[in-house]
């Protein structure tokens, strides 16, 4: 599989206004960015990966052109896959960046 290269770079671009530090990985045949080594959200194809905290899941699936990560035939506990359709703007881009971060932070 493969990533969109123009969605890294957006997403390299919005990081680089956190204070904190990012790592990048190559996952689920894609490209993960990760903080304190915990995946905050990805890209596959042409689609984000993001991690949702368990108590936000039922909000976020509710939103348009947002699903279930379904990378394994089934629902994969706090992921969920958002179309492009989903980060048009880069506003989008940083709440779903944000979201990824608020769970990374959570597991440490």
């Amino acid at each position: 599989m493969s990533y969109n290269e123009h969605l890294a770079t957006r997403i390299r671009t919005a990081l680089s206004i956190f204070p904190e530090e990012f790592s990048e990985k190559k996952m689920f045949g894609g490209l993960a960015f990760l903080y304190k080594g915990k995946m905050t959200l990805g890209i596959i194809k042409e689609e984000l990966a993001v991690r949702v905290l368990a108590d936000k899941m039922e909000k976020q699936l509710s939103l348009p052109f947002v699903r279930p990560m379904d990378f394994t035939k089934r629902p994969m506990k706090e992921f969920v896959y958002v179309a492009k359709e989903g980060f048009i703007t880069e506003m989008q881009l940083q709440e779903w960046i944000e979201l990824g971060l608020e769970h990374a932070k959570s597991k440490l």
